[in-house]
């Protein structure tokens, strides 16, 4: 397809004029991210009669807009209450939280909404131009590779543990022995299932999101009267002024949303990787190239911007592998593959053939749907921070009973609430004992998914270790990996060094 100004006014013409069906969807978008386990696919599965009698192009439109709201919508938990959405707003916790506590909900909710409105259009703009480019990129990226972009994830679980090393490093090895339950990947053979079909397919993911997050946090709250800090109240609630205030300053963060966004966006297209993966590996790179890597984990901007944009950058890269070569990049691409399959519509090289402007067009409308969420972003500023003025006694058993129901909604098994009960034990063991539950659900997200790519290399290569350093791009990936766990403890000493010797400086030599 050529990119002229009349064939690009046309296509984001025709993306604005379905608004009539886009406008409900990003609602309901929005509702089904923040409350944990109605995420996107489960909404859309629900939804599905609805789509099916639809045209195609208004189904998708529907989809499309439903599933970046509900990017957006996961982050408003993960900083109120500190209860990830969904699973690519864990890492928003991380920061997002901390500025809760500290009377920041204005600020932290403005830099969520503006990173994931704005990366995710800038992904989506630049996707449309590198469609051809993108589609590519699934071919060269092997399990080999994939191997070392998830450790990159991994990597997170050094940061977290550098306040305290050995904690930090027992519950990510904690984390990782929870996710290795299940049948193992080569004989089916079940492990730490205790007896239970119900983990035979290993822990699943959201009940153990919901346990680790949700109902521990719940229990801790109970032990204080109110979620914000004493003294900090007054800063929780803001006018429509300090409202458009905090979201216009959050626009000066406007170089990290973008090229964390592109991050997201080129992990999106590999196949299987998701927003949880590029959530965190975002995350980390961004401490990484921080000036100030300390202040991440205690309320800092950029650590709610890193994985909120690159969360909204995964929207569109799911979709890349799935227009491209009929894969689905996701579980929500999944579901909308059914969805186009139903309506005859052809994928791969045939899409882009006989109906380019559906391909092209769902691209245009998904940045249209984050152009339709600007509006949404004021009210949601200025009413949703007050949710913390709400006194505990009534916010936690809101939040227990309001995550059960997300915990059994996934697969539909009342095992799952009993998990998520456990799960809430163990994080609020966590907590109370000064182990970091994000490095716990950091194992239990990526360890399966890295043995599972571990073990193909190595079948594929007949066990020979050495295919780990056969590929040039994974070569490549080690050698950023290395360098990015070593340059910030030596960067930090370094730092160290310059200020001792300028307090010497100062002092003088006879101090």
């Amino acid at each position: 397809m050529e990119y002229d100004l009349a064939s690009l006014s046309g296509l984001f013409g025709h993306a604005f004029s379905m608004w009539w069906i886009m406008l409900p969807a990003i609602v309901v978008g929005l509702i089904a991210g923040a409350v944990p386990g109605f995420a996107a696919h489960n909404t859309i599965i629900i939804l599905l009669p609805l789509t099916l009698a639809l045209n195609v192009e208004y189904a998708l439109a529907f989809m499309v807009a439903l599933y970046c709201a509900s990017h957006l919508g996961g982050g408003i938990p993960a900083i109120l209450v500190n209860i990830p959405g969904t699973g690519g707003a864990a890492a928003t916790t991380l920061d997002g939280y901390p500025m809760t506590r500290k009377g920041e909900a204005v600020k932290a909710l403005s830099l969520c909404f503006v990173a994931s409105v704005l990366g995710g259009f800038v992904s989506s703009v630049v996707t449309l131009f590198a469609l051809p480019a993108l589609s590519r990129v699934g071919y060269y990226i092997h399990s080999v590779e994939m191997v070392v972009v998830m450790l990159f994830g991994l990597a997170l679980i050094a940061s977290i543990a550098a306040k305290d090393m050995l904690k930090g490093l027992i519950a990510g090895a904690f984390g990782l022995m929870l996710g290795a339950m299940g049948a193992d990947h080569i004989y089916a053979t079940p492990r730490g299932t205790f007896g239970f079909l119900e983990l035979f397919d290993g822990v699943p993911l959201v009940p153990a999101l919901i346990g680790l997050f949700a109902i521990s946090e719940a229990l801790v709250m109970l032990e204080s009267d109110a979620l914000v800090e004493e003294g900090d109240q007054p800063k929780t609630a803001a006018t429509w002024r300090e409202s458009a205030r905090e979201i216009f300053s959050a626009f000066s963060h406007w170089w990290q949303i973008i090229w964390t966004s592109l991050l997201g966006l080129v992990i999106g297209v590999l196949p299987g990787a998701g927003a949880s993966i590029a959530s965190f590996v975002a995350y980390q790179q961004s401490q990484f190239f921080s000036k100030t890597p300390e202040k991440f984990g205690t309320g800092h901007p950029q650590g709610v911007i890193a994985p909120e944009s690159a969360n909204n950058g995964v929207t569109t890269g799911t979709l890349v592998p799935l227009l491209a070569i009929g894969v689905p990049g996701g579980s929500t691409a999944a579901v909308m593959m059914i969805v186009l399959q139903f309506h005859g519509v052809p994928f791969g090289p045939r899409l882009f053939v006989e109906e380019p402007q559906l391909a092209y067009g769902v691209i245009a409308v998904m940045a249209v749907s984050y152009v339709m969420m600007i509006p949404f972003m004021f009210p949601m500023v200025r009413y949703m921070s007050r949710i913390t003025v709400i006194s505990t006694v009534y916010l936690a058993p809101f939040i227990v009973a309001f995550t059960l129901v997300g915990a059994f909604v996934p697969r539909g098994f009342l095992f799952d609430m009993g998990i998520a009960v456990a799960f809430g034990i163990i994080g609020y063991v966590a907590r109370k004992t000064g182990y970091h539950v994000a490095a716990i659900l950091i194992g239990v997200i990526l360890g399966p998914l890295i043995e599972r790519s571990f073990l193909l290399a190595m079948r594929i290569s007949g066990n020979d270790p050495m295919v780990m350093f056969s590929s040039t791009i994974g070569n490549i990936l080690w050698v950023m990996l290395i360098l990015t766990l070593a340059l910030p403890p030596i960067m930090s000493r370094r730092r160290a060094k310059l200020e001792r010797l300028k307090d010497k400086s100062l002092t003088g030599p006879d101090a």
